[in-house]
């Protein structure tokens, strides 16, 4: 019990938080650009943020493998908070991972430097988990594509500067490439491979 206390307590109600917590990370996939929140209580260790622990308790285990970003690497705790609630192995290469935490968007490396997939297996990229400033305000977007009908507008902050253009290259590379979850706090939006993304100039 003092090693759980200590490393942070994960789910209270360990099946009930996972179901919503999947359920609320799917709409986001569902409906590109749309703001949910994830009602999770946890105590996670920095720079995680409450959103971000929740997504891995739910979707992390011993066969999904994780890439940390600087900030997150130079935290101990996330490192063993990680392994002993979710079992996923960390890996020191990108190119090699199921999912990645990014707690620093503006320093994100290329998304070549991921797993992009395959034509026969596109299930097998990287999905990008990046934790930004704010959702619903900063920088505006127009998103088109499927999911998303006629368009969708998404607000967030802290975002890379060059993020439109990387998200058309690898809109390109389509069935391949990798999908996007942002989140702030306890708040989740999504930008899969298919999204059209458009910035709003001011």
């Amino acid at each position: 019990m003092a090693m759980v206390e200590e490393l942070g307590a994960g789910f209270a109600d360990k099946v009930m938080s996972a179901q919503t917590t999947f359920r609320t990370v799917m709409n986001a996939m569902a409906c590109p650009g749309t703001v949910h929140r994830i009602d999770a209580v946890l105590d996670a260790p920095a720079p995680m943020l409450a959103g971000t622990a929740a997504i891995a308790l739910t979707l992390f285990d011993h066969d999904t493998t994780l890439w940390l970003d600087a900030p997150f690497t130079a935290s101990t705790a996330v490192a063993k908070w990680l392994k002993f609630h979710t079992g996923a192995p960390l890996v020191t290469s990108p190119s090699y991972c199921s999912f990645a935490l990014i707690a620093q968007p503006k320093r994100l490396p290329d998304f070549e430097q991921f797993c992009l997939g395959s034509d026969a297996y596109p299930d097998r990229s990287t999905t990008l988990i990046l934790q930004i400033e704010q959702l619903s305000v900063g920088q505006t977007f127009e998103l088109s594509g499927p999911g998303i009908d006629g368009g969708a507008t998404l607000r967030a902050a802290g975002l890379p500067d060059d993020l439109v253009d990387r998200l058309a290259l690898n809109r390109e590379l389509f069935p391949r490439g990798v999908d996007l979850v942002l989140v702030a706090g306890n708040q989740v939006a999504a930008l899969p491979r298919t999204t059209r993304v458009v910035r709003r100039e001011a």
